[in-house]
């Protein structure tokens, strides 16, 4: 597309802030128990009913919070790992890292369920492990990695590590309860502990994510230009795939698997506001937590009572996307 001004790209972003904090207040107000944006405000500010104030503030707010940590760091890591492979069909489920790091929260949490402390640990431990595998196969001597082969190790590993939690959920059946919400990618029952548990990774991994703009656009540019910068593609690789994975990592161990996110986010900024990661990632931090948030919400007010995890929720908007992507050429 057309490259965009630079003022209208900084209105652009500033329409989705915008945007962001009208999904969040329109998100706490919409449940089993619906509150108009007023009764919401009225709340926010410290005047709303005790059954209003317990609503919000001990069960919507920490949930949408969380919406909008795991939303913006999935589409950062969806953004790098596009990046990194030089193809719009990459994120974090479809190459592998997720299921890597899902595998080892599930063995923490059916097989030592006493070490659940260690979860965050062991989640960017097991993305890393996925990583790792991804670039191990993708390397060739003479050429080193390059995209395609990145993709279909990350498909090839992507199937491995489902496998293993295929395996996991047979083996430990009867404690399979305790972790199917977390399987399927729910924030139900979270509470503002499990925010301020992830907070301090996800503000570390947006740093990382921003500092790595430059090295991203110099992946853009393509292979040829970037040596003829003297840029080491491996090295450069290396680092964004590592913020990605930590990203990621960190989103599973504490709502488990929600997919798509960082495929369809990545897309639709540079659809909106070009490919320039000096706004496209700006603008994927903030559209993440929208399209989360939505999803979630959607989740537990169509079929309130009952609840649908917004990890099912993505999976049934995303698969049909990725198809669509697919159809239109974005491979």
């Amino acid at each position: 597309m057309a490259s965009k001004p630079t003022t209208e790209k900084a209105l652009l972003l500033g329409t989705i802030a915008v945007l962001l904090v009208i999904c969040i207040i329109l998100a706490i107000g919409i449940g089993s128990v619906r509150f108009l944006p007023s009764e919401t405000w009225t709340t926010l500010i410290g005047k709303g009913t005790d059954a209003a104030n317990t609503i919000i503030w001990d069960i919507r707010i920490p949930r949408v919070l969380l919406a909008l940590l795991i939303g913006a760091n999935l589409a950062a890591s969806g953004a790098l790992l596009q990046a990194v492979m030089m193809n719009p069909l990459a994120d974090p489920g479809l190459t592998g890292v997720s299921s890597g790091a899902a595998v080892t929260v599930l063995f923490i949490i059916l097989v030592m369920p006493q070490y659940t402390g260690l979860i965050p640990l062991a989640a960017i431990a097991g993305g890393t492990v996925a990583a790792a595998m991804v670039y191990i196969w993708a390397w060739k001597k003479e050429t080193g990695i390059t995209p395609i082969r990145i993709i279909l190790s990350g498909v090839a590993v992507n199937a491995v590590f489902g496998g293993v939690i295929g395996l996991l959920s047979i083996l430990y059946s009867d404690k399979l309860p305790a972790a199917l919400q977390w399987m399927n990618g729910s924030l139900s029952g979270k509470s503002m502990a499990d925010v301020y548990a992830i907070l301090p990774y996800s503000a570390a991994g947006w740093i990382m994510a921003i500092l790595c703009i430059r090295q991203a656009n110099i992946l853009r540019l393509g292979e040829q230009t970037a040596h003829n910068l003297g840029q080491n593609l491996n090295r450069v690789r290396f680092t964004l795939s590592f913020v990605a994975v930590f990203l990621a990592a960190v989103s599973v161990a504490k709502v488990g698997l929600v997919g798509f996110v960082g495929l369809i986010v990545p897309h639709i900024a540079r659809m909106v506001i070009g490919s320039d990661y000096k706004y496209s990632l700006p603008l994927s931090l903030m559209l993440g937590p929208v399209i989360l948030i939505i999803a979630d919400t959607i989740g537990r007010s169509v079929f309130s009572p009952l609840e649908i995890p917004a990890g099912i929720v993505m999976a049934m908007a995303g698969g049909p996307y990725f198809l669509y992507l697919m159809r239109k050429g974005g491979a």
